[in-house]
């Protein structure tokens, strides 16, 4: 069984200056408009980090480029894969993220690949559900970090707001 079988839906930069990534995106990628959502919870009902709780506060842009969709990601608190890869690496590119229609599965078939599940969440009351899974994972089962994978599960508010955005 495949990890994720649906669309890839979208590319995603972490940083640290979410103005000037959404200028130099703008500049090389044509990215028409920005929909900024400013400081975007996580809270450690709804969020973790390899198994653990976690709460953090992110700004969060969303572009498109066609129908590809473009996020920036800026951490304000809290641990997580995008502080983590901050620290490692300084902003860039961060993950692809594929569409799928049943998380708990597609986390079960990475598991059982050997693929560790890094941070999984939902918000808006599960009108999206996410998991980051380590895409660098080698045959001898150690990872090696970034870029990750996104797997999300998107409902229909969640779905039609995409939709608005991409129209502008």
């Amino acid at each position: 069984m495949s990890i994720a079988s649906g669309p890839l839906i979208q590319v995603a930069w972490v940083t640290d200056d979410i103005d000037a990534t959404e200028r130099l995106l703008t500049e090389q990628f044509g990215v028409a408009a920005w929909t900024r959502i400013p400081d975007v919870r996580f809270g450690p009902e709804d969020t973790t980090l390899r198994g653990e709780p976690v709460d953090l506060t992110l700004h969060v842009s969303l572009g498109y480029s066609g129908e590809l969709q473009l996020e920036l990601i800026q951490p304000l608190t809290g641990e997580s894969i995008y502080t983590e890869f901050l620290a490692a690496h300084g902003p860039g590119l961060h993950h692809v993220c594929f569409a799928v229609d049943d998380l708990e599965a597609a986390c079960a078939a990475a598991v059982d690949a050997g693929v560790p599940v890094l941070m999984r969440g939902s918000m808006m009351g599960g009108e999206i559900e996410f998991a980051y899974i380590d895409s660098s994972v080698v045959d001898d089962g150690s990872a090696g970090g970034a870029p990750y994978v996104e797997l999300a599960r998107i409902g229909p508010q969640m779905q039609a707001f995409y939709d608005a955005v991409r129209a502008g």
